[in-house]
């Protein structure tokens, strides 16, 4: 029977799934820790008060990173190189969603729309990334292997989900709020196609991995077909809804280290 806890265990039990599905993650993580750290370099005068929160956002992501790859030091792997159709943050910044690449290594300050199109791209994937920790929580939480790392990085997701809505309501309040919500819809909207693209393009090379017959193959993809027409017809407004957190100021301190991943 397929189910997202027998998925998940088969990739982690095979030694070449697991280097791709690290080396994917890794990769990704790093990406977000280099463009939060230039977003913060760049945030403009009127916001420096953001810029502690968008580095420690972005040390969280290089934390993530080095989680990754210490998990497949562990196992005497090496990480292996990303395919181009499963790197889902390159495959955003291609469809034009959050702040391209060009303008955050250039010199210039950001402006107040650049820093909404950050807060809101980080929105809608902060909740891709906190909705698929939970799910590993939920079956891997007490797992030998990855049971810590699930922990750590699905606490520092939620963190990035709630810094999130607490920043954009307080653009919300100041005015902006037409501009946000017409930003996160655009965002949500492409996030949810790329999902879904980058699902199918990573379970075909897991599929390949790990021998999968093609029945298997094909109800996974029909799977992932089924979640996009669902998020596509309203699905993707849990993307997009704002709400005070609970805990305020998510982001207020220093980056919690990880030792047991040293």
């Amino acid at each position: 029977m397929l189910s997202a806890k027998s998925l998940f265990q088969e990739i982690v039990d095979n030694d070449g799934s697991f280097q791709l599905f690290c080396s994917i993650a890794a990769s990704g993580e790093s990406q977000g820790g280099w463009e939060n750290a230039r977003i913060a370099a760049l945030v403009p005068e009127s916001q420096r008060a953001l810029a502690p929160k968008i580095t420690r956002h972005g040390a969280d992501e290089d934390k993530h990173g080095r989680i990754f790859n210490a998990l497949l030091r562990k196992r005497g792997l090496q990480p292996v190189e990303v395919p181009p159709e499963t790197d889902y943050t390159m495959l955003l910044e291609k469809d034009g969603i959050g702040l391209a690449h060009e303008k955050l290594k250039a010199d210039q300050p950001l402006t107040l729309p650049d820093i909404i199109t950050y807060l809101a791209h980080s929105r809608v994937t902060e909740q891709r990334a906190a909705d698929q920790m939970v799910m590993l929580r939920r079956y891997f939480a007490d797992h030998p292997e990855v049971g810590r790392a699930v922990r750590m990085i699905s606490a520092d997701e939620d963190n990035h989900l709630a810094y999130t809505h607490e920043e954009l309501l307080r653009f919300a309040a100041a005015g902006h709020g037409r501009l946000i919500q017409r930003t996160l819809r655009a965002c949500a909207l492409a996030e949810i196609r790329v999902y879904r693209d980058v699902s199918l393009a990573v379970m075909d090379h897991m599929g390949r991995l790990l021998g999968w017959p093609k029945a298997k193959s094909a109800a996974l993809a029909a799977g992932i077909h089924a979640l996009y027409a669902y998020e596509r017809l309203g699905g993707w407004r849990r993307m997009v809804s704002l709400r005070m957190p609970e805990r305020r100021d998510a982001l207020g301190g220093p980056v919690a280290s990880a030792p047991e991943f040293a």
